[in-house]
């Protein structure tokens, strides 16, 4: 069934949803079995042979991950889903806080065997900080080790949330055969081929006591957060099916309990049930809230509803190069229509903005539309100026709504182009994936005269390049990956004079301040204060001593790493009638700077990485003592299934190259998660370690 427009089709009826997980818990493959049944595709496709819809890239399909998030449009009964399939890796993580942001619920799913692992608390957190209703899928019960019970208590446990199971699996590994549906009260089998039946049977026998006990279990659940089915329990009235089932609608939506499902996706079992819950537990556009913003002209707050009747606004959350159409904008409506060829305004830039064309994705095929309601999500061609998180809206009726904020990125590589052909072509490949991915940033070293890529991560980076290679034919080559290190101070340091002197003849150039540098909060950067008085400097020189001081900064003052968390005050100077210029107290703020960051006691701040490594237990020993030869610190050793569960606390430095080796030390069945946690100081024992790094690292450029 396929729609001519996209506001013909109801907004009650409309689900846009997200599935999101920790790496290998079973997302694309879920995708594709719900592509297969709501009859987007006829065959359905593998992860592991590299032939599924949503992992279309060649770096997906050969590493078997999610690297970018694929939106594709489906129906099922009589709902359409716009659905998001995210990645899980972690260097991939933005991906994910820019779908959630944009969602109305999500799908958690969760593999059996592993439980609730570190990226699934990742993603579970920006879920929470968005406040997107979600619900659980319990995935993998035919694996060796699937633990439906005890993921089920770690979800309560470790994720802080109320879990409430509306199904039970009947059997588990290879006996795992289906579900007992716990509203129903009846057991569902799936048959052998590709799952497309399902036979509702009477609960085995084996399973009543469980199954009534589960039941009691959820109408308890239910009661405690909803006053109506509360009242029915405590004087032990049944609850209707349909009770509940309205009751877990409106207790989900409001974020106050997490309804859990569970399945074999690879063996085509559990799917149908997961989608039949999409449409009956999470939200359509009209049950979010109305969207906030902020009127660029009174700078007055306002919101938006969910209607086709409203002023048209819409938010930004992705851009992709296209190989035929060139740049796609994502974008999810939430007010009033977008149409095709009409114009309109970029709230964040004050540009107008034209929209060319409007499509509908299916994975990376498209489908054109004229016009998109508001509640849906589409993909425009032709916008010029809009980056991610821009607002695009009525002329007449401008808003802001909230943008999205991005995480530093943590890696950085020296990158050169192979021949004079390749130089060409590199800055228009860098300017296009920039727009694509805000975490991935470009700089040039103007000391070393190299290009500096920086990213998330060694994978991150891995496939920007690769991606170069082939979509943009530009061949590189990199040097080995640093770590994002910055400069701070520890003490305050008063009076630092910056005096930039040259008589040389004619007209001399003269710039002279002075300043007191102190310690500021973490993350407040670099904080300007003018605090002269009397006019012992003019306010034109004012501005070229900041920008001075700046720029210092940026470039680092005991090996040229960023100087971060300091505040500046601008406390005196002097100036000569005719030879003070801008550029002469440029200079001066800068030398300022740089003394004063040597006499206030600097250190390095270094990336430290939140790490969760998985190991079986006879390689624990070899693995933690790798750890410790890491400077890791290790904060919790745990039991999962059959595997044990290293918790810690690593410098990134020290982690480059840790898959080869964890792969090495545990004959390939050890895996491990990192995500950034904070930046730390560097002992003293690596401060030399550092400078000396930098040091070759300039003579090489």
């Amino acid at each position: 069934m396929m729609e001519s427009d996209g506001v013909t089709y109801p907004l009650e009826k409309t689900r846009n949803i997200g599935i999101v997980a920790h790496i290998d818990a079973g997302k694309t493959t879920t995708t594709e079995r719900i592509l297969f049944y709501t009859g987007r595709i006829h065959r359905i496709g593998e992860v592991d042979e590299g032939t599924t819809t949503t992992d279309w890239m060649p770096q997906e399909q050969e590493r078997g991950i999610t690297i970018t998030a694929a939106a594709i449009t489906t129906f099922w009964k009589d709902f359409r889903i716009n659905i998001i399939d995210t990645p899980g890796h972690v260097d991939f993580t933005v991906e994910v806080e820019r779908s959630l942001k944009v969602l109305d619920g999500a799908v958690v799913i969760f593999d059996a065997v592993s439980g609730v692992e570190s990226q699934s608390e990742t993603v579970w957190r920006q879920a929470d900080r968005y406040g997107v209703p979600r619900m659980c899928y319990i995935n993998k019960m035919d694996r060796t080790g699937a633990d439906f019970y005890g993921t089920f208590k770690q979800i309560e446990d470790r994720l802080g949330h109320r879990p409430v199971a509306l199904q039970l699996p009947i059997g588990s590994e290879t006996n795992f055969v289906g579900v007992v549906d716990l509203l129903k009260e009846k057991a569902l089998i799936w048959d052998k081929e590709q799952g497309v039946n399902i036979e509702e049977l009477p609960i085995p026998a084996d399973m009543v006591e469980k199954v009534k006990e589960w039941r009691h279990l959820l109408v308890e659940r239910v009661g405690e957060v909803d006053d109506k089915i509360m009242e029915k329990y405590i004087h032990e009235q049944p609850v209707s099916r349909e009770e509940l089932h309205e009751a877990i609608h409106r207790a989900t939506i409001a974020g106050k309990i997490v309804p859990v499902l569970t399945g074999a996706s690879a063996r085509n079992k559990g799917v149908q049930p997961l989608l039949d819950a999409v449409c009956d537990y999470l939200p359509s556009p009209l049950e979010v809230p109305p969207i906030k913003g902020t009127n660029p002209n009174t700078q007055k707050e306002e919101e938006r509803r969910t209607k086709h009747d409203e002023p048209m606004s819409a938010l930004a959350f992705k851009i992709m190069s296209d190989p035929f159409v060139g740049k796609l904008t994502f974008l999810r409506v939430y007010s009033g229509i977008l149409k095709s060829g009409a114009y309109y305004i970029n709230a964040n830039r004050d540009e107008q903005e034209r929209i060319g064309k409007l499509v509908r994705m299916h994975a990376n095929k498209q489908e054109i539309v004229k016009e998109v309601g508001a509640g849906d999500i589409a993909a425009a061609v032709g916008l010029k100026e809009t980056k991610t998180g821009d607002t695009i809206c009525d002329k007449e009726h401008p808003i802001l709504l909230e943008g999205m904020s991005f995480p530093e990125p943590v890696v950085s590589l020296a990158i050169e182009a192979e021949t004079k052909l390749d130089q060409d072509k590199l800055g228009t490949a860098l300017a296009r994936l920039q727009e694509e991915d805000p975490t991935f940033r470009v700089r040039y070293n103007q000391e070393t005269s190299q290009t500096i890529i920086a990213g998330m991560g060694e994978l991150h980076l891995e496939v920007l390049l690769d991606r170069m290679k082939r979509e943009f034919k530009v061949n590189t080559k990199v040097g080995p990956p640093q770590v994002a290190y910055k400069e701070t101070i520890t003490k305050k340091a008063e009076d630092v004079p910056g005096k930039f002197i040259q008589q040389s003849g004619g007209r001399g150039q003269y710039g002279h301040v002075v300043i007191d540098v102190e310690p500021g909060e973490r993350g407040s950067g670099v904080v300007f204060e003018n605090k002269t008085t009397g006019g012992s400097i003019p306010k034109e020189f004012i501005s070229p001593a900041k920008q001075g001081i700046l720029e210092s900064a940026a470039s680092g003052v005991l090996a040229g790493y960023p100087v971060i968390d300091i505040l500046v005050e601008l406390v005196d100077g002097s100036y000569h009638d005719v030879d003070s210029s801008e550029m002469a107290f440029k200079i001066a703020g800068s030398m300022a700077l740089r003394e004063a960051v040597k006499r206030a006691g600097p250190i390095f701040l270094e990336p430290v990485m939140n790490l969760e490594v998985v190991v079986p237990e006879e390689f624990l020993g070899e693995v933690v003592g790798d750890l410790n030869s890491r400077r890791c610190r290790i904060l919790d050793m745990g039991q999962r299934a059959n595997v044990k569960v290293i918790r810690g606390e690593v410098p990134l430095g020290e982690m480059f190259g840790y898959a080869t080796k964890v792969r090495s030390l545990t004959q390939g069945r050890g895996s491990y998660a990192m995500e950034p946690l904070a930046y730390q100081e560097v002992p003293s024992s690596q401060k030399e370690k550092i400078m000396q790094g930098r040091e070759g690292s300039r003579r090489n450029g």
